[in-house]
């Protein structure tokens, strides 16, 4: 295994991150298990969650079993641990969102699911639109999103006062290491660390975005901001949900987002089986190594469902791709050809 820094900090990672979501929903508890002894064994010794994990079987329930795995190995100081607040957790009124009140709520509830004094990064699982108002004092600021709206009395921005506020507390206690964010646009990520820096606090470390070689609109704005303050990008759904893992070979249906997948996507993919066939790689492995070359990725976030996927996924690390290769896969999944302007302006 293969090991940098996570973003701008000194904490050293895997170059893979693994992905917990299917464990208690599609993996049972002794193969999750089973795909954590055997990720440790190999060095991959970062591990990313979230409180909600676990649906339609229970919420927590992945967090409760890596917590019984904690408990079982004692292996707790030997991962980095990161799970995730935002989401709605029960029926109540502040059981969701980021006000300071949910987030050391959620907080307290992972750590106790997870049997551990600590998160290693905690990660806000989403932009909080509802901040920081009662609704019924909405001020609509224009726009087709109706939740873009602000009292009266409160400057846009603020709500970062009461986020950072509330970590803050948590990382003196030290029940957080390291703060980030998930499903962040670019001037989120902005505006969240200039508010951090103005309180003398570290603020976003990373930025989990959907990337991939048929996901690449992060290119445009996410990732220059993320180079820029230092975030490292941790790309979920790396695999495009199982097309770039192969799931469409000899025009199968495929998973769950192949069947949206147009014609002329689904001959582009043929092509670029052909060219994993040629170079003698999994499809899943070129599609991991390409996000690796990006200087900015921190971890691509692997999702194994059984041990022999885990394992599969581990040949990415060593995968060097050249330029040819890269400009093949280029013209095969085309970005946004470069950063916002230049990619639309001059």
């Amino acid at each position: 295994m293969k090991y940098t820094s996570l973003g701008r900090t000194g904490l050293k990672v895997s170059r893979l991150c693994l992905g917990t979501m299917n464990f208690g929903s599609r993996t049972d508890e002794k193969e999750s298990f089973a795909i954590m002894d055997r990720a440790l064994e190999l060095g991959v010794n970062f591990f990313d969650t979230a409180d909600r994990y676990g649906e339609p079987q229970g919420l927590g329930l992945t967090e409760t079993i890596i917590g019984r795995w904690l408990r079982k190995t004692g292996n707790r100081d030997h991962i980095v641990l990161a799970t995730k607040v935002f989401g709605p957790m029960g029926d109540g009124a502040n059981d969701e969102g980021l006000s300071a009140y949910h987030i050391r709520a959620g907080c307290e509830a992972s750590l106790a699911r997870l049997q551990t004094d600590r998160i290693d990064l905690y990660q806000m699982h989403h932009v909080d639109r509802g901040l920081p108002h009662p609704k019924s004092e909405k001020k609509y600021l224009g726009g087709d999103t109706a939740n873009l709206w602000y009292p009266p009395h409160v400057k846009p921005g603020a709500e970062w006062q009461e986020i950072w506020q509330a970590m803050e507390v948590l990382v003196t206690a030290g029940k957080v290491i390291y703060t980030g964010s998930s499903n962040f646009a670019a001037w989120n990520i902005a505006q969240a660390n200039e508010r951090a820096q103005a309180r003398g606090f570290l603020g976003l470390v990373s930025e989990q975005s959907k990337y991939s070689l048929l996901v690449r609109e992060v290119e445009l704005e996410v990732v220059p901001a993320c180079r820029d303050y230092g975030v490292g990008i941790l790309c979920w759904s790396p695999l495009g949900g199982g097309p770039l893992a192969g799931s469409l070979r000899g025009g199968s249906g495929g998973r769950r987002e192949g069947a949206n997948i147009s014609d002329e996507e689904r001959e582009r993919l043929a092509k670029y089986y052909e060219l994993c066939d040629k170079l003698g790689e999994e499809p899943a492995n070129v599609a991991l190594a390409w996000l690796l070359h990006n200087p900015v990725v921190t971890a691509p976030i692997i999702g194994p469902r059984t041990v022999d996927q885990l394992e599969s996924a581990l040949r990415a690390v060593e995968i060097s791709l050249d330029d040819d290769v890269m400009s093949r896969l280029d013209s095969l999944f085309p970005g946004p050809g470069d950063q916002a302007p230049e990619a639309y302006a001059w």
